[in-house]
């Protein structure tokens, strides 16, 4: 038996980056002598087991063979005849295929010191193309390691576009697409992620809403970058900078999706694009069943981005339906998702990203206001059931009234 470290801790560990997760391979071992090491076994769909002290995964070296679409269409073989070499070189790119015994001794068939070097993101094998989560994994690396120089190979964008032609694509599982899609968003350069999917004709498949934006002319006086989807890379990038959470990633990416729409007699101008964007926001999130609160934070910052970015010219009666719409006494850090996913769309503007945002700072005393009026005065003038609430509203009108009138003086 011997055992190796593989993928991404021997990739990180050479590019002098932290790790943090180990994988092993084990070589020359049968399921029963990891099972009398006293390696608990996990998944029915292949043998890894975890270890009895560090409960990290030790996987059998195995070969794997396409038999039927999709991720999960694989038939894999394990044994201790399976070489060190064999089980490499199912992996994806060659910069994951490298192994590292305990003396840090390295097995490199497939060269990935050589492309870490070169900063390059490339297959090991055909095989590459059979599985179709791969072109969602090496567009993840891509935005991972962008900062770094890396890019993906020509040869492997290549068939990355023939998977994403195949049909393929739409045999994943929403939730293996969202695990990717969410992990990617959280790298350092997510508009990277996007702009991969779209060099290789992935996002036309997977979000055609988002592809439709690219070439849709906005007017220059707003927005000097001119093309909404360049538009929505800036935001993208913008949200990672300011270090945004996924909730705010994911309400960037869609915000705009109602300017795909605009007939092309129309453009620049998208009037109504916040309401008819909607529904694709909304055919989105349900085709990757995004989590709750990304689902509710893109159809809000959708529908209501520009009120934020007029917020110093809106009536007091419109500040009230809008913080009633995000329901600001209950839950107010999707207030405050919502300011940020606006303040970086205001910021995702060619030369304007160091522009200042008034308009979140007053929305937030906004906000402030209208929870500082108190329901106990109500209550004891004897309002309840609808009356309570129709007061309530009242006093937080005349409470952003006097509110609007300060911040003007």
């Amino acid at each position: 038996m011997q055992i190796f470290k593989v993928g991404g801790a021997v990739r990180d560990r050479l590019l002098g980056l932290p790790v943090t997760d180990i994988d092993w391979v084990v070589v020359g071992a049968t399921a029963d002598e990891m099972l009398a090491k006293g390696y608990r076994p996990v998944g029915a769909d292949f043998p890894v087991f975890l270890h009895p002290k560090t409960g990290e995964e030790y996987a059998l070296a195995r070969t794997e063979r396409k038999s039927g679409r999709g991720y999960g269409g694989f038939t894999f073989h394990a044994s201790p005849e399976v070489t060190l070499e064999e089980d490499l070189i199912r992996r994806d790119l060659t910069i994951n295929a490298i192994a590292e015994d305990d003396l840090q001794n390295l097995t490199d068939p497939y060269h990935g010191q050589r492309d870490l070097e070169a900063r390059i993101l490339r297959h090991v094998s055909p095989a590459f193309a059979e599985d179709p989560l791969r072109v969602l994994r090496v567009a993840r690396f891509a935005a991972r390691y962008a900062s770094l120089g890396f890019a993906v190979a020509p040869e492997t964008l290549e068939l990355m576009r023939q998977l994403s032609e195949s049909g393929e694509l739409q045999a994943l599982t929403a939730e293996r697409s969202w695990k990717e899609i969410s992990r990617a968003l959280m790298e350092d350069q997510p508009q990277v992620f996007i702009q991969v999917l779209r060099d290789c004709g992935a996002l036309k498949v997977l979000m055609p809403e988002v592809d439709a934006l690219f070439g849709v002319p906005q007017p220059e006086a707003h927005h000097p970058e001119i093309d909404t989807g360049l538009h929505t890379l800036s935001v993208l990038e913008q949200s990672a900078l300011h270090k945004q959470p996924l909730t705010v990633r994911w309400a960037c990416l869609l915000h705009d999706l109602g300017k795909g729409l605009t007939p092309e007699e129309e453009w620049p101008r998208h009037i109504a694009h916040e309401h008819t964007g909607l529904k694709l926001i909304k055919a989105v999130n349900e085709r990757f069943k995004a989590p709750k609160d990304c689902q509710e934070l893109a159809l809000l910052v959708g529908k209501y981005h520009t009120h934020c970015h007029r917020a110093l010219e809106l009536k007091a009666s419109t500040l009230l339906e809008l913080l009633q719409s995000f329901d600001v006494y209950r839950r107010p850090q999707r207030f405050e998702e919502f300011i940020g996913a606006c303040e970086m769309d205001a910021r995702g503007r060619k030369g304007l990203e160091q522009r200042s945002y008034p308009q979140a700072d007053y929305l937030r005393g906004a906000a402030q206001a209208a929870r500082e009026v108190a329901v106990q005065p109500l209550l004891e003038k004897g309002f309840k059931g609808p009356e309570l609430g129709e007061a309530l509203k009242r006093e937080r009108l005349k409470a952003l009234k006097a509110y609007k009138d300060r911040a003007s003086a």
